[in-house]
């Protein structure tokens, strides 16, 4: 039986992460919400995802002994970071004057600021909230399926900006274009919820679930 690992660290109310796996899942699939770093690391597949702030995540993490686990099955089996899930897989956060995050992937975490404005000059919000399109970069498999400029469903303040524009995978608008999906290796992550984003998102998860790594 292929098993699901969805990290739980004590952030958030995953039982609609959960759910939405088992409605992507093949049969035979068990989708396995857990903080045992022993259940992450004997698990097909893993999927990291989270909300609320940088520094309590890694403190979470930390505490649990979850932080190397995570650094080892990003790389050795497929591997999805949703929303903080993304964010704190980069080095260092700007979030409460500075987080160190897990390192995963080189990069950075940004705050979008105050200034952000729209193509008629208005003000927008922080948090960016609610649908926004994710322009593909490049083809992924965890894309198939999945229509150029298609919207997900985001609640974020922060962004991701990678260190190398090779692992960029989609981009979005928000007064500024931003990277909201990232791809290396095993690991794709995407700053937006797809487990709220009806059946598109569904798609990247049953893609996911699929998927053994590489492009």
């Amino acid at each position: 039986m292929n098993t699901v690992a969805v990290v739980d660290y004590g952030m958030g109310n995953l039982r609609s992460v959960v759910k939405a796996l088992e409605h992507a899942a093949p049969a035979g699939t068990r989708v396995l919400l857990t903080d045992r770093p022993a259940d992450i690391l004997e698990a097909d597949r893993v999927v990291f995802p989270g909300q609320g702030a940088a520094r309590d995540c890694m403190q979470a993490l930390d505490q649990r002994g979850l932080s190397g686990v995570l650094r080892e099955t990003a790389l050795t089996r497929p591997f999805l970071g949703i929303c903080m899930g993304m964010q704190v897989l980069m080095d260092h956060s700007e979030e409460n004057g500075g987080t160190r995050c897990l390192g995963i992937v080189p990069g950075r975490v940004r705050w979008f600021g105050v200034d952000l404005t729209d193509a008629r000059g208005e003000r927008l919000k922080i948090p960016h909230m609610g649908w926004n399109r994710v322009h593909q970069v490049h083809a992924h498999p965890l894309w198939a399926g999945i229509e150029q400029d298609s919207r997900f469903y985001f609640v974020h303040s922060y962004y991701v900006e990678p260190a190398a524009l090779q692992v960029v995978a989609g981009t979005t608008d928000y007064g500024m274009p931003f990277t909201s999906a990232i791809a290396k290796d095993h690991i794709f992550a995407i700053q937006c919820h797809p487990e709220k984003s009806a059946a598109t998102g569904l798609t990247l998860l049953r893609n996911f679930m699929h998927w053994t790594g590489g492009v």
